[in-house]
C-alpha cells in the first residue's frame, strides 16, 4: 500500500491531534465549576492528598509521549522538532487502540537559541520529564537514541510513582516473545529447550533477550555487527555486557547453526540462505528490519523447499507482523486501571502471554473482514492478533492489570479485577 509524498503531507496538515474538553461550558455555572471559584475545591483535594489528582484531573487517563529526535522511526537523528509527527501518530495510536489520552512532548537537546543537536544528555531529559510529570499517569519515552535511552528509562523509573516505558525497547520485545510463545507450542518445544540468536545489539535486541531469559529460554545468543556478544571478545561492556556468553569469538552465521529462532532487529540482507539451512528443523525466523528485512521472506520460502518453518517481519504486506500497536497502548491502559507504579517485567510478560493465548482462539468474522486475503487461523502465517482485533483492548489490559496486582506495584483499593474486567468490557462496547 503506497501513498504519495503529496497524500503524506496533506494528511498531515493541521496536525492529528486537538484538544477536547470532558466537561460542558455552556452556562455561568459550568464556567464557575470548570475554573473560579469552583477549581478551587478541587484544588484543596489533591493539596491535601496527591494521589487524588487520579480523580480531580486528567491525570488517571493521560500519558505523556516524550523524544528528543535521536532516534526518529528509520530516519535517525534529525531533531526534536521534526519528531512531532511520530509523536502525534503515537498520540493517536494511544486513543484509537487503547482509549488512552496522550500528548506530544519534544524535547529540546539545548537552551532555546542553540543547535538540537549531537547525543543526548540523559541529566538534561530526566530533569525535565521529572519536572512535568505531575500532569500524567505514565510516561512513554520514544525515539531516543541508546544507551541514553536505557539510563534515562531506569532513573526516571526509580524516580517517578508512575510507569516509565520506552517502547522502542520493550515494545518490539512484547510482541516478538508472544511470537516465539506461540512458535514454542507449534513447533512442540518448550521455551526452556529454544536455542535463540539475535542480531541487533541496539535497545530492542538487549530488551528482547531480557524477555525472553524472563519467558524461560535458556539459550540466547545476542550478536551485533562484529558477531557473536563473548566474553572473549575485547572491549564488550555495558548492557551487552549482561548478555555475552562464553563462546568462541563468531559470526551471526556461526551463531544460527543448530539455532531454531532468528530474532534480527538489525539491518537488511544480513543472512544468507545457507544461514537459514544451518538451522535446525522447523526454524522460526523474524526478520524484523525496516524497511528490508534481514532476509526476504520468498528467499526464506525458496531456500527450505516446503520445509515447514515459520515466518514474521515488520512490514504490514507479510504474515506476522511485529507491530507494537499490538502492546503499548494495552500495557498502559492495564497500568492505568491498575494504578500501577510502574511496568515491570511481570506486567510485560503478561502482555506477551495474553497476545499469544488471544492468537489461538478463534477469529470473529468482522475482525476478519479487516484481512480478506488472509486466513487468520493459529498456525504457522497467524502466530499474533491482528491491530483491529478488539479483544485486545480487555484481554491484554487485564492481564497487565492482573500482574500489578500479583507483583504488588498496583495502587491501594486498585485490585479487584473483575470490575476491572467489567469496566473495560463496557467501554469496549461503548467504542465499537
Amino acid at each position: 500500500m503506497g501513498f504519495s509524498r503529496e497524500e503524506v503531507l496533506q494528511y498531515h496538515i493541521g496536525g492529528k491531534v486537538e484538544m477536547g474538553c470532558k466537561r460542558p461550558l455552556a452556562t455561568v455555572e459550568d464556567l464557575c465549576l470548570a475554573y473560579t471559584p469552583g477549581v478551587a475545591d478541587a484544588v484543596r483535594a489533591i493539596a491535601a492528598d496527591p494521589g487524588a489528582a487520579r480523580s480531580y484531573s486528567a491525570q488517571g487517563n493521560l500519558v505523556a509521549v516524550v523524544s528528543d529526535g535521536t532516534a526518529i522511526l528509520g530516519l535517525g537523528d534529525l531533531g526534536a522538532r521534526a519528531s512531532i509527527p511520530v509523536m502525534e501518530g503515537k498520540a493517536v495510536l494511544f486513543k484509537s487502540f487503547g482509549d488512552v489520552d496522550a500528548w506530544p512532548v519534544p524535547l529540546n537537546r539545548c537552551r532555546m537559541g542553540g543547535k538540537d543537536s549531537g547525543p543526548t544528555d540523559p541529566s538534561r531529559v530526566i530533569d525535565m520529564v521529572a519536572a512535568l510529570a505531575p500532569m500524567y499517569g505514565g510516561i512513554n519515552l520514544e525515539d531516543i537514541a541508546a544507551p541514553a535511552c536505557f539510563e534515562i528509562e531506569d532513573r526516571l523509573d526509580e524516580m517517578l510513582d508512575i510507569p516509565v516505558f520506552h517502547d522502542d525497547q520493550w515494545g518490539t520485545a512484547v510482541i516478538t516473545v508472544a511470537g516465539v510463545m506461540n512458535y514454542s507450542a507449534l513447533a512442540g518445544r518448550a521455551m526452556s529447550e529454544l536455542r535463540c540468536v539475535i542480531n541487533g545489539a541496539g535497545a530492542a535486541g538487549i530488551r528482547i533477550a531480557e524477555m525472553l531469559k524472563a519467558a524461560d529460554v535458556k539459550h540466547v545468543i545476542l550478536c551485533d555487527s562484529r558477531g557473536i556478544v563473548t566474553h572473549r571478545r575485547e572491549g564488550i561492556a555495558g548492557k551487552k555486557l549482561e548478555h555475552a556468553v562464553d563462546l568462541p569469538v563468531g559470526t551471526v552465521s556461526d551463531a544460527l547453526r543448530g539455532a531454531h529462532v532468528f530474532i534480527g532487529v538489525s539491518v537488511a540482507d544480513c543472512i544468507k540462505p545457507s544461514d537459514i539451512l544451518a538451522m535446525a528443523s522447523y526454524p522460526a525466523i523474524f526478520a524484523m528490519a525496516n524497511p528490508v528485512p534481514e532476509i526476504d521472506p520468498a528467499v526464506v520460502a525458496s531456500a527450505l523447499q516446503g520445509k515447514p518453518y515459520v515466518m514474521a517481519t515488520g512490514r504490514s504486506d507479510y504474515p506476522n507482523q511485529i507491530n507494537n500497536v499490538l502492546g503499548f497502548p494495552f500495557l498502559f491502559r492495564g497500568a492505568l486501571d491498575a494504578g500501577a507504579s510502574t511496568i515491570n517485567m511481570a506486567m510485560k510478560t503478561a502482555a506477551s502471554r495474553a497476545l499469544a493465548d488471544l492468537a489461538r482462539r478463534e477469529v470473529p468474522a468482522q475482525v476478519q473482514a479487516y484481512y480478506p486475503a488472509e486466513e487468520l487461523a493459529f498456525g504457522p502465517c497467524y502466530l499474533i492478533p491482528k491491530p483491529f482485533d478488539r479483544r485486545l483492548f480487555v484481554d491484554v489490559s487485564v492481564a497487565v492489570a492482573e500482574a500489578a496486582v500479583q507483583t504488588g506495584v498496583a495502587m491501594p483499593g486498585a485490585d479487584d479485577l473483575t470490575a476491572i474486567r467489567l469496566r473495560l468490557t463496557q467501554r469496549n462496547e461503548e467504542r465499537c
